[in-house]
């Protein structure tokens, strides 16, 4: 803080809030059935902002956010036997996957760290516009699974081989949070413009994205994804 007080003497600090929303999707990083068929979402991504003028051109911009990430499915898909092999007949052979039709969501909340470097151009007297990125820190708060829906299981992709005499179903959901790795990193990206108010104070208009470099998975019986979101904020920064 006190460093902060000496840099913001020589050169200005912004303190501020923002908001927006999330578009998350899973990118899958291997061969894994699981990590296949992902679909983006939406979600809440709000935080506060520091923002440290190094030159005319330069700033250091510091977060700290609530991420919401994840991604959704609908249809045929895999399902782990891992951990239900009691279920099968002794001396059959218990294949790794097993598919069934129904809808799943997974829903993550992580904390997230930015620590970006952002390059602003002026426009006119007021306007600006700016590039930002850097690395990002991230912390898992929550994880659910949703899943709806009723079907068969069956033990072909293709739906075709019948693996129980009628359809379940499928409605539930489960914290998974222990399935998954607590910490993350990643990088953090975007542009936008901002508009400088009274007594220096500015307004942000940003578009971007993240993306973690680590597979959120403990096990990968349970597939391999990367997290990662397009953003869209708005942010409102006061002069100290």
């Amino acid at each position: 803080m006190l460093s902060a007080q000496f840099c913001s003497a020589q050169t200005g600090l912004r303190l501020g809030v923002k908001g927006g929303i999330s578009i998350p999707n899973l990118q899958s990083s291997g061969d894994n059935p699981v990590s296949a068929g992902w679909s983006t979402s939406k979600g809440p991504y709000a935080g506060i902002v520091a923002e440290l003028q190094l030159s005319d051109r330069f700033y250091l911009q510091g977060e700290l956010n609530y991420s919401s990430q994840g991604g959704k499915k609908d249809g045929a898909q895999a399902i782990p036997t891992a951990g239900y092999e009691a279920f099968f007949p002794v001396g059959f052979p218990v294949p790794p996957y097993l598919y069934a039709d129904f809808y799943s969501e997974g829903k993550f909340g992580y904390l997230e760290l930015p620590i970006l470097l952002k390059a602003n151009f002026r426009l006119g007297e007021t306007t600006s516009f700016f590039v930002n990125g850097g690395p990002y820190f991230g912390y898992l708060l929550k994880a659910q699974s949703i899943t709806k829906g009723s079907s068969n299981v069956y033990y072909d992709a293709g739906l075709t081989q019948p693996f129980l005499t009628a359809p379940i179903s499928f409605d539930a959901e489960m914290d998974i949070k222990d399935e998954l790795k607590k910490f993350n990193f990643g990088i953090q990206a975007g542009i936008g413009l901002s508009l400088d108010l009274a007594n220096e104070n500015r307004l942000m208009f940003t578009v971007g994205g993240n993306y973690g470099l680590i597979p959120i998975q403990k096990d990968e019986v349970n597939g391999q994804n990367n997290i990662g979101a397009a953003t869209a904020t708005v942010a409102y920064l006061i002069k100290f």
